[in-house]
């Protein structure tokens, strides 16, 4: 043959290889997703695709019969079309015994670069960008292809089957979409500017809710503001006039005798009739819903989903009232600065770019997002920033007592009664963390 003749054979073969090597990787990286979007529209080569995915021991074998043929017979083809060539090219510098082997080196040089940049590199390239696009345009070619080859994958993969089952190697693909993967999928999103970072802290917390316990959103028994069934008229209307709440706990005597609760709207209602309140009866006092302290927010959404109710009551192992929380705490934790009122108390506050005053209550997941730290230690051991401190010094903490932990130091400003109030958090300088290994 002549040298255009073998140049049009090699073209042929290597875009032949070239073809099967887009439509392998097109096949492989073709997301299930899109192809079912694509299907419900009425593309019915997208729904081809994924009962090809389904089943796909056949098309990589007839893909492997078909790559392995082609680059076998395109080197014997290539190394004895053009090695004559190269062969008298060598020959006008080089008349020697190696010449042969000069030769025959420099035309399989050529022939397998040929085959690694049009036939592998560059449409494995091509199909990485739009696998689906791809893996729909060439899936009724394919499966002509799959026909012919058929005979010979069938004999391929039964040998790879028992040698599967021989090693007892499970080939089942898992396609499960895990949080890490919607995780994943959030953050490729934000970083691409799809989703704005105060949506990416939002759905973020949404999934959070199935981890997240009730008392990281309640608010705590120090700050719950109850009536007795002895409350004077007067504390009553001060109450109402001080706290801004809708609903108050009424309990016997103290806090964890709890009876009900009271809306503020039915107290309401007996001072514009000019009814007395000096004594809560159960006309006005509610049954109110107890929840352990167990229990995680979404679990808390599906009990006053069940119960028609907005506002519990938390009790702890002891049936010791450790807080209350209301479906206002759970929405405010889900959409955080989307429902805060402007000027409500913060529990972080950001004096400058590396240092924060936050609250010792303030739950850990809220700290993690405001600090940008993907991971704490033992979470399980604290729910707060007071308990992290205080899982950390293994004591009760005092004021200037500090931990390092990563890029930030967290330091004890205020305490009351034990109760940690404030903590003072800065990110580490290098130079700081520098000196510190130093010291150590």
């Amino acid at each position: 043959m002549s040298l255009f003749q073998n140049i049009v054979i090699i073209a042929i073969l290597i875009a032949g290889a070239g073809f099967l090597s887009l439509t392998e990787i097109a096949l492989a990286g073709a997301r299930k997703v899109k192809l079912k979007i694509l299907a419900e529209a009425g593309d019915e080569r997208a729904q081809e695709v994924l009962d090809l995915q389904e089943n796909s021991a056949d098309f990589f074998a007839a893909a492997q019969i078909g790559l392995n043929a082609v680059a076998i017979l395109g080197g014997i083809l290539g190394e004895g079309a053009f090695r004559p060539y190269f062969l008298n090219f060598v020959e006008r510098f080089y008349t020697g015994p190696l010449a042969e082997s000069i030769s025959f080196t420099l035309s399989f040089t050529m022939v397998t670069s040929l085959f690694i940049l049009f036939a592998d590199l560059m449409p494995k390239r091509l199909a990485m960008i739009a696998p689906e696009k791809i893996a729909v345009s060439v899936i009724n070619p394919i499966q002509v292809f799959i026909k012919v080859c058929k005979p010979l994958a069938w004999v391929i993969n039964a040998i790879a089957n028992l040698l599967f089952r021989l090693f007892k190697v499970n080939t089942t693909r898992d396609d499960n979409i895990t949080f890490a993967d919607i995780s994943a999928v959030m953050d490729a999103g934000a970083q691409a500017g799809v989703l704005q970072k105060q949506e990416h802290h939002f759905i973020e917390n949404v999934f959070e809710l199935e981890e997240r316990n009730v008392p990281s959103s309640m608010t705590t028994r120090e700050n719950v503001v109850f009536f007795t069934l002895k409350e004077s008229e007067a504390s009553i209307r001060q109450k109402l006039a001080e706290y801004p709440y809708s609903k108050f706990v009424v309990c016997s005597e103290n806090i964890d005798d709890v009876i009900g609760y009271i809306d503020a709207k039915d107290i309401l209602v007996r001072i514009l009739n000019n009814q007395s309140l000096l004594q809560l009866n159960e006309n006005t006092i509610r049954n109110v819903l107890t929840i352990p302290d167990t229990l995680t927010l979404s679990e808390l959404l599906d009990r006053f989903r069940s119960t028609k109710e907005k506002f519990a009551v938390v009790i702890n192992e002891y049936a010791l009232v450790v807080g209350v929380i209301t479906l206002s705490d759970i929405m405010i934790t889900v959409m955080g600065d989307w429902v805060i009122p402007i000027d409500a108390d913060q529990q972080i506050f950001k004096r400058d770019n590396n240092s924060w005053l936050i609250e010792g209550s303030t739950p850990i997941e809220d700290l993690m997002h405001a600090l940008e730290i993907d991971e704490m230690p033992d979470t399980d051991n604290y729910e707060t920033l007071a308990g992290f401190m205080m899982y950390k010094l293994r004591k009760i903490p005092r004021p200037a007592d500090a931990v390092i932990f990563g890029d930030y130091k967290f330091e004890v400003v205020d305490v009351d009664h034990f109760k940690i109030d404030q903590l003072l958090v800065t990110r580490l300088l290098e130079t700081t963390e520098t000196a510190e290994e130093k010291s150590e």
